[in-house]
């Protein structure tokens, strides 16, 4: 094994444009699936036949569930991590009587082969061509975005990781092509870290295939937005790799000093990390709590420390509020920390040792990983 390789940034950038080997995907896990108020908004608002049943129970409509927040367009590529349903309701639209309507309408409608196409447009079946002298510890870093691209928090996220793998001496890939999710390439890394994805990435195959590879002894590590969607397409990602869905986080306002503690101090990754420290960010909080059999909660949010108050229409307080945790998924390893978006965190020594001790814990190379599957 050669320490110390990693590649240089221009290498690993150029592996963002890929190598195209299929065109027109179509196996898309939603592709074919009948519509509903519950589809992403833009699979609704994008098949012609769909948007006129929206169009047709209410004139307008359409054009305003691209307006939800105060008249205020959504931003790029949000269309694809919320719901006709839950932007009605922020709309106050919500009544059942009409969301029963209108998923009559949607479920009547035929799926053309354009229209599955247009639903699976954002997938790909590109396989990077990987560096032939990768170490065996090396990091595949994935950054296929599809929903809601936060560029400052990608960029400054990379920049760390670069930074982590070369005081380790990993090696480390950057791409945003799902098609290096297949057996042969993900046997070639320890870890996949999701750098801020948002969106669903993943065709029904990659699925598969990356499902297999950590439950058979992979690990990852996700970032901030990587747990962040209003809405996941993929349970087993949002239930079981991470463990909780995200429901929201303050907006007034949206970035506020909280005091961070660590619950669990012999975890590997929480070595050499003070009993707690301060720092602003965008303090996300989730449907449940991820605690569980195996599950081992890192840190937490004082929530006396800051208001957590509501957002996305939702009393945001958790009480028991974890913040970052590892879990254990058969031979597989799952590290997820919710702190990420403001770019100075990035830099911010305890962020970014958290950061490291739960990448080296997710590759399998901190002394203590998971137990043994019974």
């Amino acid at each position: 094994m050669t320490k110390g390789l990693m590649m240089t940034a221009t290498a690993a950038l150029a592996l963002l444009s890929g190598t195209a080997e299929a065109a027109g995907v179509t196996d898309c896990p939603l592709g074919r699936q009948s519509l509903s108020t519950q589809s992403p908004l833009a699979d609704v608002l994008d098949v012609p036949a769909a948007r006129a049943v929206v169009e047709a129970a209410s004139p307008g409509l359409p054009e305003m569930m691209m307006k939800p927040f105060g008249g205020n367009a959504l931003p790029p590529g949000f269309d694809r991590i919320v719901t006709p349903r839950s932007v009605l309701t922020m709309l106050g639209k919500g009544d059942p009587a009409f969301v029963a309507k209108l998923d009559a309408g949607l479920a009547r409608v035929k799926l053309s082969p354009a229209d599955v196409a247009t639903r699976c447009r954002t997938y790909d079946n590109d396989r990077p061509a990987l560096p032939a002298d990768l170490p065996r510890e090396s990091i595949l870093v994935f950054g296929k975005i599809t929903g809601f691209r936060d560029s400052p928090s990608v960029n400054a996220a990379q920049t760390a990781l670069r930074g982590i793998a070369a005081r380790h001496g990993w090696g480390i890939v950057f791409t945003d092509k799902g098609g290096v999710f297949n057996a042969r390439d993900l046997a070639r890394f320890k870890a996949v870290v999701w750098n801020n994805v948002s969106g669903d990435a993943l065709t029904i195959p990659q699925r598969a295939a990356f499902r297999t590879w950590i439950e058979r002894g992979g690990g990852y590590a996700g970032i901030h937005g990587s747990g962040g969607d209003p809405q996941f397409f993929w349970d087993w990602y949002a239930d079981t790799l991470i463990g909780a869905r995200f429901i929201g986080h303050p907006m007034a306002p949206q970035f506020q000093e909280a005091r961070v503690v660590v619950e669990d101090k012999i975890h590997p990754a929480a070595q050499g990390l003070p009993a707690d420290w301060h720092m602003t960010e965008e303090w996300y909080s989730f449907d449940r709590s991820p605690r569980s059999k195996t599950t081992r909660v890192i840190a937490t949010l004082d929530e006396s420390t800051y208001n957590p108050g509501e957002g996305f229409g939702r009393k945001l307080a958790m009480g028991d509020h974890p913040i970052a945790w590892t879990r254990c998924l058969a031979k597989g390893r799952s590290f997820y920390t919710a702190i990420g978006h403001r770019p100075e965190n990035y830099s911010q020594p305890e962020s970014v040792k958290l950061l490291d001790q739960g990448i080296l814990w997710a590759m399998g190379l901190a002394p203590e990983g998971c137990p043994a599957p019974k």
